[in-house]
């Protein structure tokens, strides 16, 4: 088999442990908990590049924004052999006790995203590895991260007209944030045999502008950057325990 035409990687690049993000430069800043570190590949939003953590070797890809394309990353990998995929990501809290930095770990997703929709009717439940997702609370347990734990939403679209009221029903569904891919993968994983799971950063607080989140996020805030590294360090760990 050839390399995959998205991700330009072959089955002996890439390792069976796999962390997925959206952007490229996380690809960057998650490399340096690896050692003999060794880049693969950089085609459009798909950054990947693979190294050692405890011993084992990992592999991190960008899949950009969104479902599609997190999905077409997840095709490829598998096509390569990838047995395992934590999500590390980013979030917006839908609840006000989610502060800015905390540690969201999604035990399912509610499928508002047309990826997944594309694959299996809405009526498949997006649910994530039960083995991953242990791994990703005792890690967080143990050494004393601040973390949530429950359902996560996942759509296509942050800037639509009645944004405020569709984050007020989910908020009172107990619904505990929102990203545009987990339950993309969640599912579109399971359809494929993988073990997915998904730990995500708040980096917006319940009701507060999303453009001024975001905002707060690309400049690169202290706390924000503290919560990317204990989720990663999580994912590392669950990855290879």
């Amino acid at each position: 088999m050839g390399k995959q035409p998205h991700i330009l990687v072959d089955a002996e690049d890439v390792s069976e442990r796999v962390i997925v993000c959206g952007e490229p430069d996380r690809v960057n800043r998650i490399a340096g908990y690896l050692t003999d570190v060794k880049p693969l590949s950089d085609n459009r939003e798909f950054r990947l590049i693979r190294g050692l953590y405890n011993g084992k070797l990992v592999t991190i890809c960008s899949t950009g924004i969104g479902s599609p394309s997190a999905i077409i990353a997840l095709e490829e990998l598998k096509q390569c052999g990838v047995k395992k995929i934590i999500r590390v990501g980013s979030a917006g809290s839908l609840q006000p006790n989610i502060a800015l930095g905390d540690v969201i770990i999604a035990e399912a997703g509610v499928r508002d995203e047309g990826g997944s929709k594309s694959y299996v009717s809405s009526s498949f439940p997006a649910y994530a590895s039960l083995r991953l997702t242990l791994g990703l609370v005792n890690y967080c347990a143990d050494n004393k991260v601040r973390f949530h734990q429950g359902v996560v939403r996942s759509h296509d679209s942050f800037y639509t007209d009645d944004e405020d009221a569709i984050c007020h029903y989910w908020h009172n569904k107990g619904v505990l944030a929102a990203d545009m891919e987990t339950s993309a993968l969640l599912t579109v994983g399971r359809l494929r045999n993988l073990e997915v799971a998904s730990i995500l950063t708040n980096v917006v607080l319940y009701q507060q502008d999303v453009k001024e989140g975001v905002a707060d996020y690309v400049s690169a805030n202290d706390v924000m950057a503290q919560g990317e590294a204990k989720a990663t360090k999580a994912a590392l760990f669950a990855l290879t325990q």
